[in-house]
């Protein structure tokens, strides 16, 4: 592919600034959804690049532009990250990291900080080699961790307004092509029953009692899932899991009247909304059926500037085709660079995906620096050599596209 060996030499150029500007975005906490302070940082980035608009989005996502074309691409980084827990937990800093091995350790170096250096500078070296004639790409770095898809789905619904073609998704891969992933549902099983005094319990109904047949129940339904039942032959099987719990009482010494529990249901191509629902549903008793409910959950919660869109917490599974136009333009970009083509793959884990091609039906597919099974975890790393090279890819990746959407 022309131009290949330009891109690389370009960016190991600014191999320098590409890892400042990562130690720099590490360097500012975004946890829960407050992506500011880190979104100004990174549009000081686009500016310093000439970006052709650079600005946040209501929601206080952080968008930059360049061009004007017909075809819209769209690099979807999220630049929020989760807590750090117990920060005793931590051998170094989560924040200044360490750097070992040529390994950056941090908060949110693979979850997901690690892919908007390359995608901010590998689309402005695209753009200063030509290779975004025709095209609008957007950097666009928003809030995930608490609910996927929303950032995008105000995006094409509210702010911009824009509905792009392709979409790059940065979440990690290993440096692979991903096209998809299982979906999920986040639900809550609400059991009601009668309060009375602990020393005469049996005047009362036990909420909790009612719900203990029915965690047993999800814990076996999971057990089969894990042996094969509506599994899928590209995404695995599904899954589910109760996460969270909470009892209302008057006292410690007080039977609960309300007992609730949290859901996650991981979801494959093969089961749709109604059907898993139903699912859950069929594990309560007949006899109980009106004293325990089961709900869908909904995220209606301010960003940090204020706006709302408020969206169901279903999240669909989605998948690319091997064959799909979008899948191979990422192939061939890998090959043109770097002489090879390694095996597509799929996340574990959930992304804006469940918008973008979940919902939207717009096709997606990713690629980013660092493993997924470190996300989250106290020693999150992301490979610095594959921060720099992910530059590469996303700055290749347009002039693939045009190969086939000439």
């Amino acid at each position: 592919m022309q131009y290949s060996a330009e891109i690389r030499q370009r960016v190991q150029q600014r191999r320098d600034d590409i890892i400042q500007f990562m130690r720099d975005i590490c360097a500012i906490p975004s946890m829960e959804s407050q992506i500011g302070p880190v979104g100004e940082r990174i549009q000081a980035e686009m500016r310093r690049l000439s970006y052709d608009e650079v600005r946040f989005d209501k929601m206080g996502n952080t968008l930059g532009r360049i061009g004007d074309g017909p075809k819209v691409l769209v690099y979807d980084s999220h630049i929020d990250t989760v807590g750090v827990g117990d920060p005793a937990e931590w051998e170094w800093d989560p924040f200044v990291g360490k750097v070992e091995n040529g390994c950056l350790y941090a908060r949110g170096a693979c979850d997901e900080k690690g892919s908007t250096p390359g995608m901010v500078h590998g689309l402005a070296i695209a753009r200063d080699l030509g290779l975004l004639d025709g095209f609008t790409v957007y950097y666009f770095g928003n809030m995930e961790e608490w609910c996927d898809g929303i950032a995008p789905n105000a995006f094409v619904e509210a702010d911009p307004k824009v509905r792009p073609d392709f979409v790059v998704i940065g979440e990690p891969t290993k440096m692979r092509v991903y096209r998809g992933h299982k979906g999920r549902i986040e639900l809550k099983i609400t059991a009601v029953g009668r309060s009375a005094h602990a020393a005469s319990h049996y005047l009362g109904d036990n909420a909790v009692y009612k719900m203990a047949g029915v965690i047993a129940a999800i814990r076996d339904l999971d057990r089969r899932m894990r042996f094969g039942m509506g599994s899928h032959p590209l995404l695995g099987h599904a899954s589910i899991a109760v996460t969270d719990v909470s009892a209302r009482t008057a006292s410690l010494n007080a039977v609960p009247d309300q007992f609730t529990i949290y859901l996650d249901r991981r979801i494959t191509l093969s089961e749709s909304h109604d059907e898993v629902i139903a699912q859950v549903r069929g594990l309560i008793p007949d006899y109980l059926q009106e004293e325990i409910r089961v709900e869908e959950l909904f995220y209606d919660m301010p960003s940090y500037t204020g706006f709302v869109f408020p969206v169901t917490k279903y999240f669909p599974a989605w998948a690319l085709d091997d064959a799909h136009p979008l899948v191979q333009a990422g192939q061939r970009a890998l090959e043109a660079l770097w002489g090879e083509v390694p095996p597509l793959g799929t996340w574990d884990f959930s992304t804006n995906g469940v918008y973008w091609a979940g919902k939207a039906g717009i096709p997606a597919i990713g690629l980013g620096p660092g493993d997924e099974k470190t996300a989250h975890m106290t020693n999150e790393n992301v490979p610095l050599d594959d921060v720099v090279r992910a530059a590469e890819w996303y700055a290749c990746l347009p002039q693939a596209i045009v190969e086939d959407n000439p």
